[in-house]
């Protein structure tokens, strides 16, 4: 996992069609939920920020915003993106199964975005990385993950997931996934076809990894299980179906 994102880094920002538009968008719709849920909240704990997409997002509404992920290329990036952006936020690199160990407790708000815990590939892991994030949270803090609808997904081998064509920097990119699913998980490979248009040199890049094909309903009773409340699905409020619960006192 750490390999594949190592590698995708520097093309992350291309998985949207409008990468700017989306850190701001996402951040403000963040933070609506946010101030729905527990309106009083300050510190946001983000335990797989990627290249920083809604730990910068948050910030500029105003968050105190600690982030980390397993990659140190996407923080590395995530920094640069951050001060390019004049934003303050606290990036380290951070598995978040350790996420207690390493950032401690208090936060009003613990984030993880973008499909990010299906990567990991065991219950067992999952509510490790649930309770961590649950050990972080100050009493009555929420937690917030979003995720892919893995019931709305075909299963199969060969599954195409287009992106689209991106134009940046004098390059044109075309970027999609191949999934196989065998049972509840699939390999994918990402690829990005670049093909630089003054030159007509094309390069492939193939990225690959794993994912755990799990469901809402079994994501919220292991959220339950690490020891969160009130915990629902909501739809609708994000380009992925969110999940939210709080701690209890």
């Amino acid at each position: 996992m750490t390999n594949f994102y190592d590698q995708l880094t520097p093309f992350f920002h291309l998985v949207y069609k409008d990468w700017n538009a989306s850190v701001h968008r996402q951040g403000e719709q963040l933070s609506a939920l946010i101030k729905t849920e527990w309106s009083s909240s300050k510190k946001i704990l983000d335990v797989s920020c990627g290249i920083g997409t809604q730990a910068i997002g948050l910030a500029m509404q105003g968050y105190s915003v600690t982030a980390s992920d397993l990659s140190e290329k996407a923080i590395e990036r995530a920094k640069q993106e951050a001060h390019c952006r004049n934003v303050e936020v606290s990036f380290s690199v951070c598995d978040m199964r350790k996420a207690h160990v390493y950032h401690g407790s208090g936060f009003d708000v613990v984030v993880s975005g973008d499909n990010s815990l299906p990567h990991l590939l065991t219950d067992e892991d999952i509510l490790l990385a649930l309770n961590q994030m649950t050990a972080c949270l100050a009493e009555g803090g929420g937690c917030v993950i979003s995720v892919r609808d893995y019931e709305r997904e075909e299963r199969g081998r060969n599954l195409l997931k287009p992106y689209g064509i991106r134009m940046a920097n004098g390059n044109r990119y075309l970027l999609f996934q191949v999934w196989d699913f065998e049972g509840e998980h699939y390999d994918y490979t990402f690829f990005v076809v670049e093909e630089n248009l003054a030159t007509r040199e094309v390069r492939t890049h193939a990225m690959r990894s794993k994912y755990y094909a799990i469901s809402t309903g079994k994501l919220s009773e292991l959220m339950l299980e690490a020891g969160l409340q009130n915990v629902r699905r909501l739809d609708g409020i994000f380009f992925q179906p969110v999940l939210i619960g709080t701690r209890g006192a």
